[in-house]
This record gives C-alpha cells, structure tokens and sequence, in this order.
C-alpha cells in the first residue's frame, strides 16, 4: 500500500472520477466491490461525492446530467504542478483541450484533454486535493493503461508532455510500459494494435482503462455477477497478479487485479 500525503511528481496518476446515470445504484456496486464508502461534498459542491477507502479520498463520483451521452467511463488525471504549462506542452504535441483549466474551489485546478489519437485523460493540480490518498492497496488503482491504434505514437505524444520514459514490454505483445522521469517509478502502459479491444469498440476508439486492486480476482467477478455488472474476460494469471476484464452496470470497463507478490529484497 502506499499512502499518499501531499501532491506528487507531474505525470503521476493521481485521481480517477465518474460519472453516472444512477448514484445510489453506482455506490452499492463499488462499495460493495471495492469496500467504498461515499462522502457527499453537499450543494457547493455539485453533490459530487469522495468515494472513501479506510477514511481517505481515492476516487470521486457524481451524478450524470440527463442531456449527457449515455457512456460512461472512469477518467484517469495525471499530475500537473502547473495546469496551463502542462497544458501548452500537450497543445504543442498536437493534443486538444476538451475543458480548458478550471479552478475547483480551493481544491485544485483541472483540465480535461484528448491525445492526438483520441485518448481522453485530466490533469489535476492539486490544492486543498491532492488527489488519492490511497494507491496500490485493495480498493485503490493500481495501474492505468491506455489502448490505442499506435503505441509509438502515443508514447511520443506522452513523453513530450510528461517526460516520462518508455521501453517496451519484452515478448511479442505491442506494449510500452511508462515510466516517471527522474526515479523511474512504473506509472502505467500503452497497449498497442488496431485489434485491441477497449470497451465495446475497438482501439481506433483510445481510451483509457483503470485497474483496481482486489484480494481475490475471483471473488470480485463474483461480486460484479451479483451487482449488476458483466465479465469480459475471466481471471487469468500474468506474471503481474491475476485480472479480470469487467463492466459496471452501467457497461463501464475497468479491471480487477490481484497484483502478484513484490519481488523479495
């Protein structure tokens, strides 16, 4: 587990949020999934809700307007001391802003972009917020990948505003793993070909994909069953920890992993 106490290195993913069409049905499948309780921020702030792991914030959830589309996806934020610098690197890189920087109260100030291929992701520089203050721990993320049509592209485009490092995944599989510049620390992994598969569609659609960590893989697709959700792949086992490629009830894709034992010293 790592416990997070203040804002981290830009490029860290940092926060994860959702929105959907039914609140309370949302809350009783992730708490009882992911062991959430939910923290109402109340009318000043647009009743969006801290979904709360052991008394500490690790994701948000709001209720979707009506006259929004009817898809739904968790949205990954990344790090960014300074919001608008982060956000000309990104421009210059060929992205585009889908909501330029906005201050959050004293909370922090956000920013919602699309990578050149598509992929949709948040920065968040945190204030009041630094963001999850629980990660790598059963009911926090504990890595986010992003599918997509061209891995080298993408991780162009990645490292230019991030300044992360790259190397490919050894074997055959089309994978660039992302690295923190400066302690190198794995922050999460673009996964390439236009056969991949990402949520309903295919990669020409980028998108990026949230795991969670969970005790038992198995019992968590168990629990997906029960609440509503659906299992588009099974539990398998990978050097990494043994996953499951799932959906909420509200067809939300996203992961659940048993991350496998650290390496002894």
């Amino acid at each position: 587990m790592t416990q997070v106490t203040g804002n981290v290195p830009d490029g860290t993913p940092n926060w994860l949020d959702i929105g959907v069409p039914d609140l309370d049905r949302a809350k009783t499948f992730y708490g009882t999934l992911l062991g959430w309780q939910f923290q109402d921020t109340g009318p000043e702030g647009g009743h969006y809700n801290m979904c709360m792991l052991r008394g500490e914030p690790v994701a948000g959830m709001m209720q979707n307007p009506g006259d929004q589309p009817d898809e739904y996806w968790w949205s990954v934020y990344f790090a960014a001391a300074d919001c608008d610098r982060v956000i000309d690197r990104a421009t210059g890189a060929g992205g585009e802003v889908v909501v330029p920087p906005m201050d959050v109260m004293d909370q922090g100030r956000l920013a919602i972009l699309k990578d050149p291929q598509g992929g949709q992701f948040g920065l968040w520089q945190g204030g009041a917020h630094p963001g999850s203050r629980i990660v790598n721990a059963p009911g926090s993320f504990v890595w986010n990948e992003l599918a997509t049509p061209d891995s080298a592209a993408a991780g162009e485009f990645y490292r230019a505003v991030f300044g992360y490092e790259t190397e490919p995944m050894p074997g055959d599989m089309d994978y660039l793993v992302l690295r923190r510049a400066g302690d190198g620390r794995y922050i999460g992994g673009i996964l390439g070909g236009s056969g991949v598969v990402v949520g309903g569609g295919s990669a020409e659609v980028p998108s990026w994909t949230t795991y969670f960590a969970v005790d038992d893989a198995d019992a968590a697709v168990r629990k997906v069953r029960a609440g509503g959700g659906t299992v588009d792949s099974e539990p398998a086992d990978s050097p990494y920890g043994r996953s499951a490629a799932v959906r909420d009830p509200f067809r939300v894709p996203l992961r659940v992993m048993k991350p496998a034992p650290e390496p002894a010293p």
